[in-house]
């Protein structure tokens, strides 16, 4: 179980939006918008490319943390192997000890962990993502409803201890967005498509 943490911990660490930016020219992402080293973020620079592959990179860390734990641990170890390696890469994004444990937000990979624990989860996210997203259009709103819902839909799609472990991920998600909610509450977040 230790080590489909911590294994899952080094994947999840992996800042693909600063690699990608680099690498695209873009310069350091920290000093660019929020600062977030997320999709949202790079999108900030108008090369939607980058944002997307950002976006994949994220959402897929978490899937491969799982499903190679997966081949990586005895039978015996699997089933809790495999979520400790969700919780470990998610917290990795978190706080990556590569940029001094200031990470991104966790929506993305958050989406990708439940994809390698139990993909009717992640579809649900999706699902009501999609939904908020459409009648809000509030991204934040969106993925904060959408993380509560899919953890939530666990403790009948996967089991309790993955719910538990979800519903934790979600507690961090939540206060990773606490300057998202403030604005939500006070009128002032941005929409989806808003200029400026």
């Amino acid at each position: 179980m230790t080590g489909g943490l911590v294994f899952g911990y080094l994947c999840g660490s992996i800042p693909f939006g600063v690699i990608f930016t680099r690498m695209a020219g873009l310069g350091d992402i920290r000093s660019i918008g929020s600062g977030n080293i997320g999709a949202t973020n790079v999108l900030r620079t108008g090369r939607k490319g980058v944002a997307v592959a950002t976006l994949l990179g994220d959402a897929l860390k978490g899937t491969f943390a799982v499903l190679l734990t997966k081949v990586l641990f005895f039978p015996e170890y699997v089933y809790y192997a495999c979520i400790a390696a969700a919780l470990g890469a998610f917290i990795g994004h978190l706080f990556p000890v590569w940029l001094h444990f200031r990470g991104g937000k966790g929506v993305a990979t958050f989406l990708g962990c439940l994809l390698g624990l139990c993909w009717p989860a992640a579809l649900v996210f999706a699902v009501v993502w999609l939904g908020v997203a459409f009648i809000s259009r509030y991204s934040s709103l969106a993925a904060l409803c959408a993380s509560v819902v899919s953890a939530l839909s666990l403790f009948y799609f996967g089991t309790s201890l993955m719910a538990c472990i979800a519903l934790l991920m979600v507690l961090l998600l939540w206060w990773k967005h606490q300057d998202n909610i403030r604005r939500l509450l006070d009128g002032k977040e941005g929409k989806i498509g808003q200029k400026g």
